[in-house]
């Protein structure tokens, strides 16, 4: 195919779902390309216990009906979005804006916060780096009595954390309402973060050894992919700290004053990643300067040792050169070594004197010194 842009733009239409090309009435829900299927949970706790359950068909809600009657606060699972109907089903049931499950059957969404009177969308990534780098769309809905919260169906999640939380009664979730949850689940996503940027530091200050050392040469691409991977992450947590400074600035209801305290260290530790994330990626480039610097020195000096080799072999070229040449031996001004004993001999023993003086001087320049300062 040719690298041109109406080329480009037809390959990026095929890689688009029907729903989010242009004249797709709003609320369509079709799902992305290889989006797996839903495995549906919930956890119901109160300050007395917790229970956990599962929807075990997706055309059967009635047990998730079952832990919001029962329960103060239901916190609803949804990992995968391959089945729309169930996802419409859910939305049904909470009455949730059709414009708010395409955003959630379409996981390319900025980190955002939105208000629909009754509940509150919120719009967040999580980070996986245990292979390489990946981000994972996470959509909560906060209501008064619930949090639904839909994933995309990647095998593990950071939220396990907050779900041992609520089993063994640690902390004030228990005892508190939904929007304690959906802080608690916000901070175990803006947390998680914080291994992954060390894991990049730790890589980081290994390429940057091996560069000082001399043992790996070929680091650029490494570094500029970490480059890359910082990139990505900026690009979620921007929204993200937007996000959780709507949150702060604006007075929703489900949100305790005692909680948003809470949200405030949420919000101190996501300014703390960025302002890692812009220090670390300041390292990357200042390590492929560094690099591409290095190399360009030794460069130089193998240049410098070439130079000094040329200039030590020019005199004895001269002088090679000069007893090469066809002489009359029998003619008065003539070189008289030719008829010397001695001469082939003299011969060398000029150009080995020549050859150690000019090592000498080279030596006292430090111009023989490769690859040291």
């Amino acid at each position: 195919m040719a690298d041109t842009p109406a080329a480009t733009a037809r390959d990026a239409k095929d890689r688009i779902s029907r729903a989010e090309m242009p004249g797709a009435p709003p609320g369509t829900l079709i799902p992305e390309l290889g989006a797996r299927r839903p495995v549906v949970q919930m956890i119901g706790y109160g300050s007395e216990g917790a229970e956990e359950g599962s929807v075990h068909n997706a055309r059967d809600l009635s047990p998730i009906q079952d832990f919001l009657e029962r329960y103060p606060v239901t916190w609803v699972n949804v990992d995968g979005l391959a089945d729309t109907d169930l996802v419409r089903s859910i939305g049904k049931m909470f009455g949730i804006h059709p414009l708010v499950l395409e955003d959630v059957v379409h996981p390319h969404q900025r980190a955002k916060v939105d208000s629909y009177g009754d509940y509150l969308y919120i719009v967040t990534r999580m980070v996986d780096a245990r292979e390489h780098l990946d981000t994972e769309q996470l959509s909560l809905i906060l209501g008064k009595r619930y949090v639904i919260t839909f994933q995309e169906g990647v095998p593990g999640d950071c939220l396990q954390p907050v779900r041992d939380r609520i089993k063994r009664g640690q902390g004030h979730l228990r005892s508190s309402g939904s929007g304690y949850l959906a802080y608690a689940l916000l901070d175990a996503v803006v947390d998680n973060y914080f291994p992954v940027l060390e894991g990049y530091h730790l890589l980081l200050e290994r390429f940057e050894d091996q560069i000082l050392a001399g043992t790996r040469t070929h680091v650029v691409k490494k570094v500029h992919g970490i480059k890359r991977d910082l990139i990505t992450l900026h690009r979620s947590l921007v929204p993200l700290r937007n996000s959780l400074q709507a949150l702060l600035r604006d007075s929703f209801p489900w949100f305790e004053d005692s909680t948003r305290i809470y949200l405030r260290d949420v919000d101190d530790h996501s300014r703390q990643l960025l302002d890692l994330v812009d220090s670390y990626r300041k390292i990357a480039s200042d390590l492929i300067d560094l690099q591409l610097s290095l190399a360009s020195n030794r460069m130089n000096d193998v240049m410098k040792l070439l130079t000094v080799i040329g200039s030590i072999f020019l005199p004895l070229t001269f002088i090679t050169g000069l007893y090469g040449m066809n002489f009359d031996t029998r003619a008065e001004y003539n070189l008289p070594e030719l008829r010397w004993e001695y001469g082939y001999v003299f011969s060398l023993g000029v150009m080995a004197v020549v050859t150690l003086g000019m090592l000498i001087f080279f030596y006292r320049k430090g111009w023989l010194s490769l690859g040291k300062d």
